[in-house]
């Protein structure tokens, strides 16, 4: 009777602990085979590299393959739910070219001091002040936006700020290609000088741009109020270049006070629009019309300034370079 209460009143046996004890067993009664000859280590003598490229903008356009994919990805969000897609870029500057030529051209034609061919002078600012203000604010959000690539994908970082400049250009070449049927229909005639005034314009707007567009990338990852003080500032970047009035009109104003001539003139986008003009403007006009409407040493301040924005975009890299390293905390 007392060995079968003591039967019942024992444990069952745990069954993990039992399986436990067999592997353990199986393990102890496994034959060790002993190597035979000396032991190889491995040993790698180099430096820790950080796995992001260090090349700066000179290796985003190393890797165009990539840059060209980030571009397509960009647009393709752009125009996923459009039906017109890009033909939206043809219809908008044709619309506001028709606009702006009956307005200040028939309308208030006398408004702007009888200026010949005003509608293509205010075109022509319009046109390269949306490339300016497109490829600042754009690049600006750019890493912001690209959080998710940035943070998985080994590439250059500058290649975002790059990417925004090369679908701000996608954009504004229908706009230079409307412009400049509307010069071949008003009366423009080719000349070398007028090419090399464009070519220098365009220089100034692609270094100056990239440039904040390099340094405003990186702030905005630390402080979001930055993509909207550069919004605030592009919504006045039409009144701030001599598109919606004459140079003369500022000549005029330098005059009686040249800090003021002189502090106008330090804005690059100015100068870059004035040569433009000169490209795609002046040829429609006789010499003496437009000789009055340009500064006399346009050229000298258009090197000048040329050589200016390549010193800040050399220091934007820099800065850009030094903040990168801190970005992945941040986003």
């Amino acid at each position: 009777m007392k060995a079968a209460n003591k039967a019942e009143t024992k444990k069952p046996r745990n069954p993990r602990r039992k399986a436990r004890r067999l592997l353990e067993k199986k393990a102890d009664s496994m034959p060790v085979v002993e190597l035979e000859g000396p032991v190889m280590e491995r040993v790698v003598d180099a430096e820790l590299v950080d796995p992001a490229p260090q090349g700066g903008i000179a290796e985003v356009f190393r890797q165009r393959y990539l840059l060209r994919l980030i571009a397509r990805r960009q647009l393709a969000q752009m125009y996923a739910a459009s039906l017109l897609g890009l033909l939206w870029s043809y219809i908008q500057p044709g619309l506001r070219f028709v606009v702006y030529f009956f307005v200040f051209g028939v309308v208030l034609k006398d408004a702007h001091g009888g200026l010949p061919n005003f509608a293509l002078h205010l075109f022509t600012g319009m046109v390269f002040v949306h490339y300016f203000t497109e490829t600042w604010s754009g690049g600006t959000r750019s890493i912001w936006t690209n959080r998710a690539l940035v943070l998985k994908m080994r590439v250059p970082r500058e290649i975002f700020p790059v990417t925004s400049m090369i679908v701000a250009a996608y954009h504004t070449g229908p706009q230079v290609l409307i412009l400049a049927l509307a010069c071949g229909v008003i009366g423009w005639s080719f000349t070398w000088v007028g090419l090399g005034a464009g070519l220098l314009g365009l220089a100034i707007l692609v270094t100056f741009s990239m440039s904040l567009a390099l340094i405003f990338s990186a702030l905005n990852v630390f402080f979001k109020d930055f993509q909207n003080i550069v919004q605030t500032i592009t919504q006045f970047m039409h009144f701030l270049v001599p598109m919606m009035y004459a140079y003369s009109m500022i000549a005029e104003l330098g005059k009686n006070h040249r800090w003021a001539y002189e502090l106008y003139f330090a804005n690059p986008v100015a100068e870059a629009v004035m040569l433009m003009q000169r490209l795609f403007w002046a040829p429609t006009l006789e010499p003496e019309e437009y000789a009055k409407e340009f500064p006399p040493d346009l050229w000298e301040r258009g090197f000048i300034m040329l050589g200016v924005c390549l010193v800040l975009l050399f220091l934007a890299q820099k800065f850009f370079a030094r903040l990168e390293s801190r970005f992945p905390e941040r986003l």
